[in-house]
């Protein structure tokens, strides 16, 4: 599995594998690297042991959630890889557009704030109190 990704053109993509253990992102590493895998996850443990569990975690999950998983069958051409890399961002797109929905959100949230904040919404309160 070495060579897998040679015949690509350009740099070499990294990519979590699909062989690994929990989530192939160590196994992506290591052929990514030419490391072999146990040493990449002995790596891994001796970090989570120094560090504490929680943040090297996160971080495996999140890496995991963000790599794109390996092609199943390798690719022949340069059109196939496009299509591949093309087809597998789309779950990029899918982060965008919930990134998107917040940033509306707390805008309108924000514009909400502002005009319960206003000094004038109070006098428009008390006004409509008195009638």
């Amino acid at each position: 599995m070495k060579n897998y990704f040679a015949s690509h053109s350009g740099n070499r993509p990294y990519y979590r594998s699909r062989n690994g253990w929990v989530l192939g992102v160590c196994q992506g590493l290591a052929d990514y690297t030419d490391i072999p895998p146990w040493l990449v996850r002995l790596a891994v443990v001796i970090t989570l042991l120094a560090t504490g569990i929680f943040p090297i975690v996160v971080i495996y999950i999140v890496a995991g959630m963000i790599m794109k998983p390996a092609p199943m069958v390798k690719p022949s051409t340069q059109a196939d890889w496009e299509f591949y890399n093309s087809f597998s961002a789309s779950r990029g797109l899918a982060l965008d557009r919930l990134k998107r929905r917040f940033e509306q959100l707390e805008r309108r949230t924000r514009r909400i704030e502002d005009r319960i904040t206003n000094r004038e919404f109070d006098w428009e309160r008390r006004f409509r109190m008195s009638q």
